[in-house]
Order: structure tokens, then sequence, then C-alpha cells
């Protein structure tokens, strides 16, 4: 089994925003921001190839946005750069058995659809792919919150379901890909039912941490986003995860942070906090 990082599109989000009720003082050492008070941020998935399957763990932000809202997330250019990252790694979209998305906020579901293309609907990529999502990640995204609406994408809603290759998965969710065995750790502090897949194979061991952990800046553990529905739970969350990650001397992969893939993780008991060690900006495992 081989596992990948690969990259769609990047673009940038207020700072306070990202960092919660964390000053600008403390945040910016991190990621600095521009004069609009915007910070750089990846949008990044994980390619995991098997003996007889291709699974792709979210799909970024893509290119689906028209102009105005791509001008607003100063969304990296026009094209679908996930294929052109799956095509890097020798892959076409094509090509993909299986896309586990961790919940369906336009920055992690967006790069499922075509780029934008003036009087053309956008459609949906990985033809030959199984969707999957979590019970309560789709609801959420079916019937949101007024809070969140803005966070998801009404044609992709109705696009996966007219698929007919969408799979909603429960609580005790557990798959298998020849070698690989995808666990879940599931997250309710930024959105409910975001799933963090758990990677093992080989005696090896990688958690796509999704928003619960975005990037090393919010390894720390009082660190969250505006955007968190329940910041404390999503504390208590991440520190259950970290933890386990620590013991186990595993990969954290990070789907946000603008120069690194994914690290180890240590715990600091001195400091009584967790840190990133072994970070690498490309992940080939």
């Amino acid at each position: 089994m081989k596992l990948y990082s690969v990259l769609s599109n990047a673009y940038r989000l207020d700072g306070g925003a990202m960092f919660g009720n964390a000053p600008k003082q403390v945040w910016e050492k991190w990621l600095p921001a521009d004069d609009r008070n915007q910070i750089s941020l990846a949008t990044r998935a994980f390619l995991a190839v098997t003996s007889h399957a291709v699974v792709l763990f979210d799909a970024g932000i893509g290119a689906y946005m028209e102009p105005k809202f791509r001008e607003r997330y100063k969304v990296e250019g026009h094209w679908q750069r996930l294929l052109t990252s799956l095509d890097e790694r020798g892959y076409a979209h094509t090509d993909v058995t299986d896309v586990i998305i961790s919940h369906l906020h336009f920055d992690h579901a967006g790069g499922l659809l075509s780029a934008w293309e003036e009087g053309r609907p956008p459609e949906l990529l990985f033809p030959h792919a199984r969707y999957y999502v979590s019970d309560a990640a789709w609801e959420r995204a079916v019937h949101p919150h007024v809070r969140d609406r803005a966070s998801f994408i009404t044609p992709l809603n109705e696009l996966l379901e007219e698929s007919g290759r969408l799979v909603r998965l429960g609580v005790e969710a557990r798959l298998g890909f020849d070698e690989l065995d995808v666990r879940f750790i599931r997250s309710d502090g930024h959105t409910p039912g975001l799933l963090c897949p758990d990677l093992r194979w080989d005696q090896q061991r990688a958690v796509f941490a999704s928003d619960l952990v975005p990037g090393r800046a919010w390894v720390h553990l009082p660190i969250t986003m505006g955007y968190d529905r329940y910041p404390e739970l999503l504390i208590s969350e991440k520190n259950g995860l970290l933890t386990s990650i620590a013991e186990d001397h595993a990969w954290l992969c990070y789907v946000h942070d603008p120069e690194m893939a994914m690290s180890k993780i240590q715990f600091d008991p001195e400091h009584n906090t967790f840190i990133p060690v072994e970070s690498v900006a490309e992940c080939v495992l």
C-alpha cells in the first residue's frame, strides 16, 4: 500500500476567524496575515493506493466557484489543481475507486466538481468511485443551520444523491480496502458528523485529521477556529486524538497547513502541551 499527499487549490481566509479567540499576536507568529488580515491555506487531500483500490480522502476546494466568489476567497487559479496533482502521482480522476469525504464544507468537497465554466453547470468528477460521508454530515449539509449554511454546496448535494454512488456511514463504520484498514474517529466539535479516517496498514498508522486539527498551528490544544460549532468539545476531541497519535508514534495528516503535509506528535510534559515533530512537506509512505 502507498499513501500520497495531493494538493487541491489553495485559498485565503481571515486569520482571526481561523484562530477563534486567540489574539493576533499569538497566531501571526505561525501564519502571517496580509493587509486584509487573510492567511494562506492549503487544501490537501490524501491518496491511498492498494492492490485493487485507489482511495481519495477529501477533495479540497477545487475550482468550481464562479469568479466573484473565487476572488472573495482568493482561490488559486481557475483550473482543477487536484486533477493535475493526481496526474503527477500517475493517476486520473477516472482511476479513483472510492472517495471518503470528512465533511461536506466547500473547502473539503468542492474538488468533487469540475472547474467553473460560464453557462455550463458543474459536473461531478470521479465517475467510477463510490462517495462516502457520515449520516450526520450528510444531514447537516442537506439541512444546514443558518450559521453554516454558506459552507455547503447545494448543487453538489444534489449531484451526489443523483449519482447512485453515495454511501452514508453510520457511527460504527469501518472499511477495508485490501491491505488497508480504514477506521473512523468521529468529531462533532467543528461540525456534526465529521469523520477523521484512521488508516492502518503494515504496522503503520496515519490519521487524516481534517478540521479537527487542520494544521500544525492547531496542534496547540487551546487553539480552535471561529468556524467551530462547539470549541470546548473540539478541544476534548483533539486531546484524545493527539494523545493516541503520540502514544502510537503515528502520522497526523494536515489538510490546511500551507507548508507541511503531516508530522508526528510528541507530548511535552514540562509545558503540558503537544508539539509537532518530524514534519514533512509531502507524504509518500
